[in-house]
């Protein structure tokens, strides 16, 4: 279950599907979460560990990312659109994947903006070991 935003990390593979912490103000949408292989779509047996938190701003429609993990070696990381078990494409390309993962994004349209809201994004860093 995601709260408006799930975070997936399928490098190395760790993830989480359970409920956030969200918390919200007027104008922000705060989000959490632990990250581990077994909330993986499919699941996986990486030992990788991470956290990861987001906070939108509804009034400047700017979403921003911290993302901080170890026990593996990124390939690539990125926010993908997909609902829970459901992999998906590539929404939003993180500039790096050195631990900690920094981003922040334009101005979501609206279509983005409702996706975001509907629990349709997910974190995702690969690795050689898993890079799906």
């Amino acid at each position: 279950m995601r709260p408006y935003i799930l975070f997936v990390i399928s490098f190395i593979a760790i993830s989480s599907c359970k409920k956030s912490t969200v918390s919200t103000t007027n104008y922000y949408v705060a989000l959490a979460a632990t990250l581990k292989g077994s909330n993986e779509t499919p699941s996986n047996g990486s030992a990788a560990t991470g956290s990861a938190t987001a906070t939108y701003n509804k009034s400047t429609m700017i979403l921003t990312v911290n993302v901080v993990y170890s026990g593996l070696t990124a390939t690539a990381a990125h926010i993908h659109k997909g609902a829970v078990g459901v992999s998906g494409a590539v929404i939003f390309p993180f500039p790096g994947v050195a631990s900690p993962i920094n981003y922040t994004s334009t101005a979501l349209d609206a279509t983005k903006e409702a996706d975001l809201l509907a629990n349709l994004y997910y974190v995702n860093i690969h690795s050689a070991a898993f890079p799906n």
